[in-house]
């Protein structure tokens, strides 16, 4: 067995025996249950650590990680914990983290069969199609390759708040609210992109409504 494998467990011993003195009772604690106010869908890249980068405490937030940090409503694992933690968690904020230097954006922007990766990539590579113009327009690699990770994290919030049980939420208690960061990885900085979440409702209402009501128009009348 290799030495980096047992240096986890004996990390784990000794975060274990921190954190009881600084709180005999951390463990019995975080036992009873989890009301974390945040869902985090980021991407599966080993240097992007949702609770490190947030400075989050164990129960502050739950996380859901693939590559790419994509939402498709065909993929049961990201729907699931969408709706697990709307409906159950009753989180506030739903906040989807892309990053940049993304291999799954890369690998999306190259012309090469990718075998069991494409129809995943296939998500981004939908995202590249939308913003084409904009995109095509960016001469810079490197900086096109950042404007798709931003366009991407921007189509999955839209992919987010398509979702019945998000809007359903909304309507009843003015939450979750969808958010859209991306992760500097060259400075360590989160970046809020400021997505207009009340916007995007109004704008896909007329096909994505699921709610049966004119809700976004009404419901602060």
């Amino acid at each position: 067995m290799s030495q980096s494998y047992k240096v986890i467990f004996e990390n784990n011993r000794k975060w274990v025996e921190s954190k009881i003195t600084d709180n005999p009772d951390f463990f019995h604690d975080l036992a009873k249950n989890q009301q974390p106010d945040y869902l985090y869908i980021g991407c599966s890249d080993s240097r992007v650590t949702a609770e490190e980068l947030m400075g989050a405490k164990p129960g502050d937030v739950f996380v859901h990680r693939n590559i790419a940090n994509i939402v498709n409503t065909l993929d049961m694992s990201s729907t699931a914990v969408i709706q697990y933690a709307v409906e159950h968690l009753r989180v506030k904020h739903i906040i989807v983290c892309g990053h940049y230097n993304c291999g799954g954006v890369k690998a999306a922007m190259t012309p090469e069969d990718l075998g069991l990766l494409n129809p995943w990539l296939r998500n981004i590579r939908d995202v590249y199609r939308l913003h084409q113009t904009e995109l095509d327009d960016i001469e810079d690699e490197d900086t096109r390759y950042d404007r798709l990770v931003e366009l991407n994290v921007q189509e999955q919030c839209i992919n987010v708040v398509k979702m019945a049980c998000v809007q359903e939420r909304y309507i009843l208690e003015e939450f979750p609210v969808v958010h859209g960061w991306v992760f500097d990885l060259r400075t360590g900085k989160i970046i809020d992109l400021e997505i207009d979440f009340e916007k995007i409702l109004k704008d896909i209402q007329k096909i994505y409504n699921l709610t049966s009501s004119n809700w976004v128009m009404s419901r602060k009348k």
